[in-house]
C-alpha cells in the first residue's frame, strides 16, 4: 500500500498516549500562543489559509508547537503528511519517500513532508532534499531547535519561509494546563480534579516555555494528588528540579556565555550573578566558565585593573583543584569582581590596531640599533649600532626609535582615564615628553602607509 492518497482525518490519540500528545490542538482554533506569526494578517496564518503554500522551516525551542502547526497546515490543505525523524533516517529512505511522493505529485496528491530535528541531518543528507523541493514534488515543512543559520544549508534554506516561534508565556502554559484538567475526552476531566492557581502557576513558571514539559508535570501531579487536589506541594513533587533550557553545544550556549560577558562588560554584578547561576545550574563545564572570566579580564578590563586577571586565573585553579559545587563560589567571586573592576579594552584594541598594520603593511627589518650583536661579523654589518642602553641615560628613556621606519611615531595603546590606566596615561605623557626634550617631535603615523 502507498503511503500517499488523500489525506486522512486525524485519528484521536490513544487514552494511554501522554497528556501532551492527547492535548495536542487540531486547528488554529485550539492553538495557544505565536501571535506574531498567527494573528489576523500575519504571516504564517496567511501561509496556512493560502491553498497553495511553499516550504518553510519552524525554528523554535522545545514544546512551542513546531510540530502541531506542521499537522494544522498539512490538514488545512488536505495533503498526505509524511512525518520524518532526522534521527532514524538516511539517504536512502529520504530518496524513496521523495520518489513516492513526486509519482502521488502527477497523480494530483501534493505530500507535505515534515523533517523533525532537521538540523540533524547532514549535508548530503539536505542536498538530497533539493530537487524535490525545487519542483514542487515535496512540501517541505522542517522543525529546529537550532538556528538554521547554521544548521541548514543555504541552498534549501533559500527555498523556504523560515519562522522562528517564541518560548509560551506562563498564562498561556496555565490556559492550556487548565483546558487539559477540564477537557472530559482528551485530557483530565474525568478525575474531576481541582488545582489551586497557584500550583498551576508553580508548574507554568517552571515549564520554561515548553508546553510538553508542563503537561508531563501536570499529568504526575494528577497521580500524586492527595484528596483531588493538585496543591503547590503537590506541583513540586511533580516537577523534581528545574530543568532549563540549554544545549552546551549549541544555540543557547552561546547566548547565555553572551549575556554573562555583557553583563560584566556593562558592570552589572547581579546580571552577572544570574547568568553565571544559570549556566552552572544547566550543566556547563565550570572550567568553560573560568576560561571566560579570564577572556573578559583581559579583554574588557585590561590595565585598569591588572589584578583582575590574577583573581580570573585565581579562579580558574580553585576549580580545578575542588571541583563543584565549592568551587563555583570561586567562579562567582570573579564575576562579580570583573563586573564592579574599572573597565579598559584600550590594550585590546592596541593589539588589533597592531595586528591589521602586520597584516597591512610591508614587514619591515628590524632596525640595526635594535639587532644584537653576539659575533663579529654582525658588529662589522653594524648590528646593534647607535643603540643606547636606557638605563645609562637621563630619565630611563633614549633618544631611539623602536618601530620599523615606515610606523615611526604610530601609537596603537591609548590608556584609559579608568583605574589603575590613568597613572599609565601619565607615565606616556611623561615619556613622551623626555623624548621630545632630547630629539623634538617625532613623526607620526595616525594611519600607517600601505
Amino acid at each position: 500500500m502507498s503511503l500517499f492518497g488523500a489525506f486522512p482525518e486525524r485519528e484521536p490519540a490513544s487514552r494511554a498516549a501522554p497528556l501532551a500528545e492527547r492535548m495536542r490542538p487540531r486547528t488554529l482554533e485550539e492553538f495557544v500562543g505565536q501571535e506574531h506569526l498567527l494573528g489576523p494578517g500575519k504571516p504564517l496564518r496567511a501561509e496556512i489559509a493560502g491553498a497553495d503554500g511553499g516550504s518553510m522551516i519552524l525554528w523554535g525551542p522545545p514544546g512551542v508547537g513546531k510540530t502541531t502547526l506542521a499537522k494544522i497546515v498539512a490538514e488545512a490543505s488536505r495533503a498526505s503528511f509524511i512525518e520524518f525523524s532526522a534521527v532514524l533516517s538516511g539517504i536512502r529512505e529520504i530518496k524513496q519517500v521523495m520518489a513516492e511522493a513526486e509519482q502521488s505529485a502527477k497523480a494530483g496528491v501534493r505530500t507535505i513532508l515534515f523533517v523533525d530535528e532537521i538540523h540533524r541531518f547532514n549535508k548530503a543528507q539536505q542536498d538530497a532534499f533539493l530537487p524535490y523541493v525545487e519542483r514542487g514534488a515535496v512540501r517541505l515543512i522542517g522543525a529546529t531547535t537550532e538556528n538554521p543559520s547554521f544548521e541548514v544549508i543555504a541552498a534549501l534554506l533559500s527555498r523556504c519561509a523560515v519562522y522562528t516561534l517564541k518560548p509560551l508565556l506562563e498564562a498561556q502554559i496555565v490556559l492550556l494546563l487548565r483546558r487539559a484538567l477540564e477537557d472530559r475526552e482528551r485530557g483530565l476531566g474525568a478525575l474531576e480534579l481541582t488545582a489551586d492557581p497557584e500550583a498551576l502557576e508553580t508548574i507554568a513558571g517552571y515549564s520554561d516555555g515548553d508546553a510538553r514539559h508542563a503537561f508531563n508535570a501536570l499529568e504526575l501531579a494528577s497521580r500524586l494528588a492527595s484528596g483531588g487536589r493538585i496543591t503547590v506541594e503537590t506541583a513540586a513533587s511533580a516537577l523534581q528540579q528545574r530543568m532549563l533550557l540549554y544545549d552546551k553545544s549549541g544555540e543557547e550556549h552561546y547566548n547565555l556565555i553572551s549575556a554573562l560577558h555583557k553583563s560584566v562588560r556593562n558592570s552589572d554584578a547581579d546580571a552577572a550573578i544570574y547568568w553565571l547561576g544559570r549556566m552552572l545550574h544547566a550543566g556547563e563545564s565550570p572550567l568553560y566558565i573560568a576560561r571566560r572570566l579570564v577572556r573578559m579580564a583581559v579583554e574588557d578590563i585590561g590595565l585598569a585593573a591588572p589584578e583582575a586577571l590574577h583573581l580570573a586565573l585565581s579562579a580558574r585553579d580553585a576549580v580545578d583543584f575542588l571541583g563543584s559545587p565549592e568551587g563555583d563560589l570561586a567562579l562567582a567571586q570573579a564575576a562579580v569582581y570583573l563586573a564592579l573592576a574599572p573597565k579598559s579594552n584600550a590594550v585590546y584594541a592596541a593589539f588589533g590596531a597592531a595586528q591589521e598594520d602586520i597584516e597591512s603593511t610591508r614587514a619591515e627589518p628590524v632596525p640595526l640599533h635594535l639587532r644584537n650583536a653576539p659575533t663579529r661579523l654582525m658588529r662589522e654589518l653594524d648590528y646593534g649600532k647607535g643603540y643606547q642602553y636606557a638605563h645609562d641615560v637621563e630619565g630611563l628613556v633614549a633618544d631611539m626609535d623602536c618601530l620599523p621606519e615606515n610606523l615611526i611615531g604610530r601609537r596603537y595603546y591609548h590608556p584609559t582615564q579608568q583605574g589603575r590606566e590613568k597613572l599609565l596615561a601619565q607615565r606616556m605623557d611623561e615619556v613622551r615628553r623626555i623624548r621630545q626634550e632630547k630629539s623634538g617631535p617625532k613623526k607620526s603615523h595616525p594611519k600607517p602607509p600601505r
